[in-house]
């Protein structure tokens, strides 16, 4: 018997590999079409499916559809990842309705993973440049029912959104193109070009409430870099670090595009550092009695430092 979350990709899957044969378009928009007929009432799958088999089964199709055309740095987050964000976000923001934001949000897949997480907690917004992972992304949303506002264009740009309380997002990582934008943050390189990355950390912090919650996907070499001295003191002087975690190398196909996570909290007045930073490494995620373990090391730390 096939599962529900397998019915419904299935389903997804035949009306876009259908469309794609008539229309002769790419896979992705293809399945743009399907989820516009599906909410549309147009088509509608036989199983009833749960948000978080409906995400995943709308990820399968996404990442059928990367698999055609795609560049590296739209690859999605893995799921055991986006479920670890969901497990931290939950432990560090203490609030009964929250503001979330990923200002890379790509087709949503680790927004909604952490939003169906938490579900009924959170209001959601995504930023995205690409006109068609962000269509896929408000579709997706809406088929999940989550509440999420998307806005179409450069996260580095200056955006039209109030402070938020939350802030998750897999870095994109690379040079940032536009000198004439980058100039205009503390985080500029002072020769050449500047880091996205480092971009999308200032311009993250900016928009969070003071007190707020940033949870980042980052290079594994994020504090290695040339210009690592220049974000530590950007950090030291905006934010408190709470947590790296390195991350296993299983995750990802290349161990060159190994990374970590970064947990921040932006500075507010009344609130102090923790006494120590959770430095830990995150063990294979495939094996229950580690990941116990990991999560009880965790959660002692939070006790002693942030209860």
């Amino acid at each position: 018997m096939n599962s529900a979350m397998e019915k419904t990709f299935n389903f997804i899957d035949d009306h876009t590999t259908k469309i794609q044969k008539e229309q002769e378009n790419a896979y992705l928009e293809s399945l743009l079409t399907t989820t516009e007929n599906w909410l549309d009432g147009i088509i509608k799958p036989e199983v009833d499916a749960s948000k978080e088999e409906v995400r995943k089964a709308l990820q399968l199709a996404v990442l059928k559809g990367m698999k055609e055309h795609i560049q590296p740095h739209h690859q999605m987050t893995p799921d055991a990842l986006g479920l670890l964000v969901g497990y931290l976000v939950e432990l560090f923001v203490k609030k009964e309705q929250a503001v979330i934001l990923d200002p890379a949000v790509g087709t949503g897949n680790l927004l909604l993973t952490v939003m169906n997480y938490l579900d009924g907690h959170m209001t959601g917004a995504g930023v995205e440049l690409d006109d068609l992972l962000i269509r896929l992304a408000s579709n997706a949303g809406n088929l999940v029912e989550q509440p999420i506002t998307f806005y179409l264009q450069d996260a580095l740009q200056p955006l039209l959104i109030d402070p938020v309380d939350v802030v998750v997002s897999d870095l994109p990582v690379g040079y940032y193109p536009d000198d004439e934008t980058a100039a205009t943050y503390e985080l500029k390189a002072d020769e050449g070009m500047t880091y996205a990355h480092h971009l999308f950390i200032e311009q993250s912090l900016k928009h969070t409430a003071a007190g707020g919650y940033l949870f980042f996907i980052v290079p594994k070499a994020l504090f290695e870099s040339e210009h690592a001295s220049q974000l530590h003191s950007f950090l030291k002087k905006h934010a408190y670090i709470q947590s790296v975690m390195e991350l296993p190398e299983s995750l990802f196909k290349n161990s060159a595009h190994a990374k970590g996570i970064l947990v921040l909290q932006k500075k507010k007045k009344g609130i102090k550092a923790p006494k120590e930073v959770l430095l830990a490494r995150v063990p294979n995620m495939s094996k229950p009695e580690s990941m116990t373990k990991f999560f009880s090391q965790v959660t002692n730390w939070f006790k002693e430092n942030k209860e």
